[in-house]
């Protein structure tokens, strides 16, 4: 079984995981850390990683593979895990799997789900899931300005999920087990491409 990293800070939670992967896709999860907060994701993830693997028992050096959550989401936050993960795959010389955030929350749902989570702007990055298979987006948009036609529930974090008339799935934020069923390993890893759908918050001054 391969031993797997499982990063996200794409929301407000900020995440890190031991995975146990087999080779038929079943997987085990071991341990994880998981810390709240819209800011603060470069001096919470590191130590996460540390707890992680503390409790799972294992060292850095036994991972064969990293799996990140992509986005969509704030610039700032989303950066962190996107280069800690670049940078350790690097330094132990193991791929490094990009997934988005909103299919690791929509993973294993039922029925036509949507996926929202905080944009900021008094808006919201969203998608839509059919049986756990995404159908629609990733975008960003105002909550009025997302249709809720076919969907018959709603995913994802729990400060936005009310914002939709819709009854509320207990998928709020990204597992470390869901980041890894998603990620596409089928294939040679993809290249870590940050979905952030619109231009960063912080601007360069004027001069």
């Amino acid at each position: 079984m391969t031993l797997i990293l499982a990063l996200d800070t794409a929301t407000a939670a900020i995440t890190a995981g031991l995975v146990r992967r087999a080779p038929d896709g079943s997987v085990q999860p071991l341990a994880e850390r998981i810390t709240m907060g819209a800011k603060g994701h470069a001096e919470a993830l590191t130590p996460n990683i540390g707890v992680a693997c503390a409790d799972a028992g294992v060292a850095v050096g036994d991972l064969g593979a990293i799996v990140v959550g992509c986005g969509p989401g704030p610039f700032t936050g989303l950066r962190v895990g996107m280069a800690t993960a670049a940078a350790m795959g690097l330094a132990l010389d193991i791929p490094v799997y990009p997934v988005c955030t909103l299919d690791a929350i929509g993973h294993g749902t039922a029925g036509r789900v949507l996926v929202v989570t905080d944009a900021r702007r008094r808006e919201v990055y969203w998608a839509g899931y059919s049986d756990g298979v995404r159908v629609s987006g990733p975008a960003v948009d105002a909550p009025a300005d997302v249709s809720l036609d076919g969907y018959t529930q709603v995913a994802g974090s729990p400060d936005h999920t009310t914002l939709f008339d819709l009854p509320a799935v207990d998928h709020h934020y990204p597992s470390p087990s869901r980041l890894v069923q998603v990620a596409g390993w089928d294939e040679p890893p993809g290249a870590l491409t940050p979905l952030y759908l619109r231009r960063p918050d912080a601007k360069e001054p004027r001069r």
